[in-house]
């Protein structure tokens, strides 16, 4: 049962990304993007794993170019730098944290994007998000708010008509997992030890809440064995690079490893991941599947 008011969560969460980018840096791919990648081939590796995401994603809301986009809880930007470079959308990023939105302004300075990125500091449900967007992101970001019927509810209402929503989550397996797994040691290091607050819900009630705020599901992805592969190409560059984690952060390797090892142990069977579009339509698409 959550407890947490969204002030409180926004408060916990955010002691883990306040951390420096250095941090980061040390175990995830060149673009800082701390989510799933999409592994194509055997061969694939991280870098090019996170590339081929972010072009699924923007499949996904049926990108062409010049979007204007949201991006809720953009992180270090990798998704928000590339949706406008790579396709020129207009894009906002909502991050609770005031170093990603320093570390985000100088990449897009560096990139020669700044003009076509806004950044807003604080919690999604508390931020006011001018404007009508064609497509909105929430990748790895709805676990780490209490009230998702809320969200996804102002979410619509600043969805054009005929405006996508990709959202990707870790879920559990189902309701008898969140039972019985959701208050277990192993899952309390992950949820409130290292992120300070997150709520894994089964898939079902992402669906329902999704729904509820008058959302058409278009597509389901499950993603869980290139999430289980994505952590342990983390977990391989974190042993690497103890020494320089330790340096960035004292005290953070050991906790930062424990929390990839459990993660990556329960996928498959208390965890899943999944990839989850949708439509601000009652009618869903028009196209044929």
């Amino acid at each position: 049962m959550i407890t947490l008011t969204p002030q409180e969560a926004f408060q916990a969460t955010n002691q883990h990304y306040e951390l420096p980018a250095e941090l980061f840096a040390a175990y995830l791919d060149r673009r800082l993007k701390y989510s799933s990648g999409l592994y194509t081939t055997q061969d694939t590796d991280l870098d090019q794993a996170q590339t081929d995401k972010l072009r699924f994603v923007a499949g996904r809301l049926g990108l062409t170019g010049g979007e204007r986009l949201l991006d809720i809880g953009c992180g270090w930007g990798s998704l928000t730098l590339f949706m406008a470079r790579e396709y020129g959308c207009q894009v906002t990023g909502v991050t609770p944290s005031r170093p990603q939105i320093e570390y985000i302004r100088a990449q897009a300075e560096k990139a020669g994007v700044a003009e076509l990125i806004t950044l807003t500091h604080g919690a999604f449900t508390d931020v006011e998000v001018a404007g009508v967007y064609d497509a909105v992101t929430m990748l790895g970001s709805i676990v780490h708010m209490p009230d998702r019927g809320t969200v996804l509810r102002k979410v619509h209402e600043l969805l054009r008509r005929g405006g996508s929503l990709y959202l990707s989550e870790s879920c559990f397996r189902n309701h008898a997992a969140y039972e019985e797994f959701s208050r277990r040691p192993g899952t309390r290091h992950v949820t409130e030890n290292i992120f300070g607050f997150a709520d894994m819900v089964p898939l079902s009630t992402l669906v329902e809440a999704v729904e509820s705020a008058g959302f058409s599901l278009t597509a389901l992805s499950d993603l869980t064995a290139h999430y289980h592969r994505t952590i342990q190409d983390w977990e391989e560059r974190a042993h690497a690079a103890r020494d320089r984690i330790e340096r960035v952060a004292p005290g953070m390797s050991e906790p930062l490893i424990r929390y990839l090892r459990t993660a990556n142990a329960g996928w498959g069977y208390t965890t899943k991941h999944y990839a989850l579009s949708a439509l601000n339509s009652r009618m869903g698409p028009a196209e044929a599947p």
